[in-house]
């Protein structure tokens, strides 16, 4: 299978180049230029979850062997890199409700679930490509998927990992998995400024042809491990099936059974693997697409309208506040009949205005998969709250997201179906707004996060992940903080090169 940009560049890629390079040379998104696979569910249904990766990842790369995919596979979540032998296991709510528990890996959200992958793949491919020079793997990141790549490439022979976040836009916890990362190869530093600033910052460089030169000549090349590396997104693929797979084999839905998810999105890559998951023959129903109050997409799938011209908010879903979701070019590409013009002309109008608008036609064929709704801070709080109360089980804030915003989606269309809620992280990450939903005020009343935990874990009977039980008592590594266009100047400090 080859690749190519979403914004019409005529060379097509291997598998193992797109990867590598991370973002086309246009500044376009990798996506597959073959038809996607269609997988056939019967097979897997008896395999384990590294097993059902391997058939699941296979035909988009066909450069691997089907030995050396599984041992990346069992390289990425074997051993103790996982804290849950099901890998990604389903919790249930209530017979029509569930959860897919994503945060069992080393950082304890759902990031792991791809970015243990990446390194394996992304050294990989440079074997077979015969690649010599350093990869760089610069990632912007709004909270979890930073301390992911971090962990993933910590210490990978011949790779630098660097990764910026907005200093105010994560959780304290967030923060201080990153500002604590160990590793000879690793760099982080803050931005002022928010998500979309650091978002924006990086992918400049990628089409910085001067830069590209420069590090060439000494030695470098760049890549992501943000979503936009398809490398990124295609193990998340994966975990939908396999969720649809243990649910069937339950006897909770029959062979076939359309269901639903819900997922909390805010750049839109994990609602993506959906969509694919969904095009590649998952019997999906709907994809609900869950938003905070920065809630861009829930206008754009309603409207047609996609408009960053608005306020933005910190919210206590930080991983979400997002104003400019990366990944929605994929699935524009895919809604324009794959036509690139018609994708370079929306995000020519999102860069010079700020806004695009798709035609009423567009909108209709997304309501078909799509239904997005938002849920602000009151409503989040509620849900974690309100669950607990239910089901003595604890929602971190973007999941909540999701939980209201799929009882919304209820409420409004009457659709019992089976549906599975994306869990994209361990509730003990954002201690603060959980202890504020389900204790007492008196009790929290002046405690920091890192007092909050253990108290968390008293109160509710649950297991303070265990890459968070000494964090606090860990030395900071990191403390560099830059102005958002520092960035560029910052990786080239970070690498040695000014």
């Amino acid at each position: 299978m080859l690749y190519c940009s979403t914004r019409g560049d005529k060379q097509l890629y291997t598998a193992a180049r797109a990867v590598l390079r991370g973002l086309a040379r246009d500044g376009g998104l990798f996506v597959p230029s073959d038809p996607l696979p269609t997988i056939a569910l019967e097979p897997l249904a008896s395999l384990g979850y590294i097993e059902r990766a391997a058939a699941i990842i296979q035909p988009f790369l066909e450069e691997f062997s089907f030995a050396e995919i599984e041992t990346m596979l069992q390289r990425a979540y074997g051993g103790a890199n996982f804290s849950h032998p099901s890998i990604a296991p389903l919790h249930r709510l209530n017979d029509d409700l569930f959860l897919l528990e994503l945060w069992h890996g080393p950082t304890s959200a759902f990031k792991d679930m791809a970015l243990q992958f990446l390194p394996q793949l992304l050294t990989g491919a440079a074997a077979k490509t015969g690649e010599n020079a350093t990869p760089v793997i610069l990632t912007a990141t709004s909270g979890d998927t930073g301390k992911a790549a971090l962990e993933g490439f910590c210490d990978v022979p011949g790779t630098r990992v660097i990764v910026f976040y907005p200093e105010e836009g994560v959780s304290i916890i967030q923060q201080r998995q990153m500002a604590t990362q160990e590793g000879s190869n690793v760099h982080v530093a803050a931005v002022r400024g928010n998500f979309d600033d650091a978002q924006a910052g990086v992918k400049a460089l990628f089409a910085d042809r001067a830069l590209a030169d420069e590090l060439s000549r000494r030695g470098f090349k760049l890549s992501s491990a943000n979503s936009i590396n398809w490398g990124r997104l295609l193990p998340q693929i994966v975990y939908y099936f396999s969720a649809y797979l243990d649910l069937q084999n339950s006897g909770l839905i029959n062979h076939g059974e359309k269901i639903n998810f819900v997922v909390p999105t805010g750049n839109f890559g994990n609602i993506l693997a959906a969509y694919y998951a969904a095009r590649m023959g998952l019997p999906v129903k709907k994809l609900i697409c869950a938003a905070n109050r920065n809630n861009v997409l829930t206008e754009f799938f309603n409207t047609g309208l996609y408009n960053r011209n608005r306020p933005f908010y910190r919210t206590i879903s930080p991983s979400m506040d997002i104003l400019v979701s990366s990944n929605l070019e994929r699935l524009l590409f895919e809604l324009a009949g794959r036509n690139p013009a018609q994708v370079k002309e929306w995000i020519r109008f999102l860069q010079e205005k700020g806004a695009y608008r798709v035609e009423h036609d567009t909108v209709k064929v997304m309501a078909e998969m799509f239904w997005s709704g938002w849920a602000d801070d009151d409503e989040t709080i509620a849900a974690i709250r309100n669950t607990y109360g239910e089901y003595r089980y604890l929602l971190d804030p973007h999941t909540a997201v999701g939980k209201a915003v799929h009882e919304k989606y209820r409420a409004l269309t009457g659709d019992h179906a089976k549906t599975v809620i994306a869990a994209t992280a361990s509730p003990f990450k954002f201690a603060e707004s959980v202890a504020r939903a389900v204790l007492p005020p008196a009790q929290i009343a002046g405690r920091s996060a890192f007092e909050l935990l253990p108290l968390l874990a008293q109160s509710t009977g649950m297991s303070i992940p265990a890459p968070l039980q000494k964090l606090d008592r860990l030395p900071v590594r990191h403390r560099t903080v830059i102005n958002k266009n520092e960035i560029r100047r910052g990786v080239l400090d970070f690498l040695g090169l000014n």
